[in-house]
Order: C-alpha cells, then sequence, then structure tokens
C-alpha cells in the first residue's frame, strides 16, 4: 500500500511533464484578387458597395468614356473606309466607265482617219506644188498626234477590262485587317473603362471615390474570393521533413466545436527567416516553415482571420 501512494506522486508528474500536442498555428486566409486601373481617367459610377456579395461580370467601378468612344468611333471609320475601298478593288470597274473608254477609243480613231487623210491630200498638193513644206510638215504631226491618242485611248480601255492588279487589292486586304485590329484594340480598351468582377466573392474595398482621377496602375478594387478559406499556418523545423503535398491533417478553427480536414497543398522550401550562419541542433528547432492547407465545402462559411491550428504527425522529436 506505501508503494502505492510513493508511484502516484510519480506518475502525476510525469503525466505533467508530457509535452503538447504538435501545432502549426496560423489563420485562415481567402485569394484576394486585385483590379488595377488600365488608364488616368475620372471615376464616374460605383454601383455595389463594400462588403456586398458580387458575382462574376457584375459591374463595379466605371471610368469616365467620352474620350475613348470618339477613338473607337474614328476607328470604325477607318474600318468603313477600307472596306469599302477594298470592295471597290474586287468589283473591277463599272459598266458605264468601261463603256465612255470604249468611246473614246473610237472618236481617238475617228480622229485618225480625219489626219490620215488630210495628211495625203497636203502631200499630194505639195508633190503638185500647190502646198507648202510647212504645211505638209502640220498635217503630219497632226496624223502623228491623233495616232497616240489613239495609243493611249486603247490602253486606258485595256486596263479597265483587266481590272486591278492582284497586288493592289493583297495591301487593301492588308489595310482592312490593320484598321480591324486596330478598332478591336481601342474597344478592349473602352470595355476595360467599366470595371468588372472576376470571380465570384466579397468586394472587399474600393479605395477611390467618384470624382476622383485614378493613377494608373493603381489598385481601384479588392475582391474576397467566395470559396472554402484554406489555412495559412507555420510548421516548425522538425515536422516538415514528415509532411507532403495532398495529405490530409485536422485542423481546428477557434470558436468551432469540430474539426476540419485540411489538405496541404503547398509549404515552402524557404523558412520564415534565412539566417547567416550555421544553426546546432537547438536553432534548427526554432526555423518555422509557411505552409498552406484547403479546407473542405463545409468550411466556406467561415470568415477570414481566424487563428487557426493545424494537428501536426505525432511521434516527431522536435
Amino acid at each position: 500500500m506505501k508503494s502505492i501512494w510513493m508511484i502516484l506522486p510519480l506518475c502525476l508528474l510525469f503525466s505533467c511533464s508530457q509535452p503538447p500536442p504538435p501545432e502549426a498555428l496560423g489563420t485562415l486566409e481567402r485569394d484576394r484578387v486585385l483590379l488595377r486601373a488600365t488608364t488616368d481617367e475620372i471615376i464616374t459610377e460605383l454601383p455595389v458597395r463594400e462588403g456586398s456579395m458580387v458575382k462574376q461580370g457584375d459591374l463595379l467601378l466605371r471610368f469616365d468614356t467620352r474620350k475613348q468612344t470618339a477613338v473607337v468611333a474614328m476607328a470604325d471609320a477607318d474600318v468603313a473606309k477600307a472596306r469599302a475601298y477594298l470592295l471597290r478593288l474586287t468589283n473591277g470597274e463599272r459598266p458605264e466607265d468601261i463603256a465612255a473608254a470604249q468611246a473614246n477609243v473610237a472618236r481617238a480613231r475617228a480622229t485618225l482617219t480625219e489626219a490620215e487623210l488630210n495628211f495625203r491630200r497636203i502631200n499630194q498638193l505639195r508633190k503638185d506644188n500647190l502646198a507648202s513644206p510647212a504645211e505638209s510638215d502640220k498635217a503630219r504631226a497632226v496624223r502623228d498626234q491623233a495616232e497616240a491618242e489613239l495609243e493611249s485611248s486603247s490602253e486606258q480601255l485595256s486596263k479597265l477590262i483587266a481590272g486591278v492588279r492582284e497586288e493592289d487589292i493583297n495591301q487593301a486586304r492588308a489595310t482592312l485587317d490593320s484598321t480591324l485590329a486596330k478598332l478591336a484594340l481601342e474597344q478592349k480598351i473602352l470595355d476595360d473603362l467599366s470595371v468588372r468582377a472576376t470571380r465570384d466573392g466579397r468586394l472587399d474595398s474600393l479605395p477611390f471615390n467618384v470624382g476622383e482621377r485614378v493613377p494608373l496602375g493603381s489598385v481601384i478594387v479588392a475582391i474576397q474570393a467566395d470559396d472554402a478559406p484554406y489555412a495559412r499556418v507555420y510548421v516548425p523545423e522538425p515536422y516538415v521533413a514528415h509532411l507532403q503535398i495532398g495529405q490530409q491533417l485536422p485542423v481546428h478553427v477557434d470558436g468551432m466545436a469540430h474539426n476540419y480536414t485540411g489538405t496541404l497543398r503547398w509549404i515552402s522550401a524557404q523558412s520564415a527567416f534565412t539566417p547567416y550562419y550555421a544553426l546546432n541542433e537547438q536553432d534548427r528547432s526554432r526555423l518555422v516553415y509557411l505552409a498552406e492547407l484547403d479546407l473542405d465545402d463545409s468550411a466556406v462559411t467561415l470568415p477570414t482571420g481566424i487563428p487557426t491550428q493545424v494537428s501536426l504527425p505525432a511521434g516527431v522529436q522536435p
């Protein structure tokens, strides 16, 4: 009996000296989506209040669109001009233009016939000494001019009948493609002036107010994703070697009676701080490594920022 009373305090002492179960401490986090300004225009509309739930595609902010709307209109006019020019080249010349060219050829031929007959008459009179050499030279010049005009009008008719060169059509097509690309670019810039939610979540922050001119590249909208949160914790160095990506661990959230199941999705390859000297065994045990664990869908209603503890594999000597 006396020996039992002597052993009992030792058992109590041993039980009190047991180390606490290994844990990795941290908080619940969610992905935070930051949308930045693509222009330095003035904000004209903020249709959704901070803290509201938003769906992907919801309008969150709108900039002044007047200047960019004018740019889009000019680009659209350039497209219409390029398309009309290409259509003109591919359709060929109008029948009326070809008919007018044919009439010019007929007139030039008649003029040449008259000039040729006049030259022959003057040349015969010159042989009979009834015309001067100057009159003969003038008649010859008139005839040669008529021949040149007939040749010119014939070539013009041939050009109209043959149509436009293939190279000119290809150049017109390239011009149209260029104007279409420019229009698409300017339209995209115009669309970006209406900032929309890129995923479902809670509108966490709107740093600027209506009427403010926003600097280019500034964060204008912050969305907290509406997915289930993940646990971001710091794992002590002795337990890192026993963790694997995809491993499931119990996660306790402050204020909740039951644990959640967390799946390890990432663990840092570097410790939270990098020493500049060699660490002994005792110093190494103080290092921690940042890790993230996805929680199951039952945790989707939990708010962000709650302290969290992840139970680590037992049996590891710290």
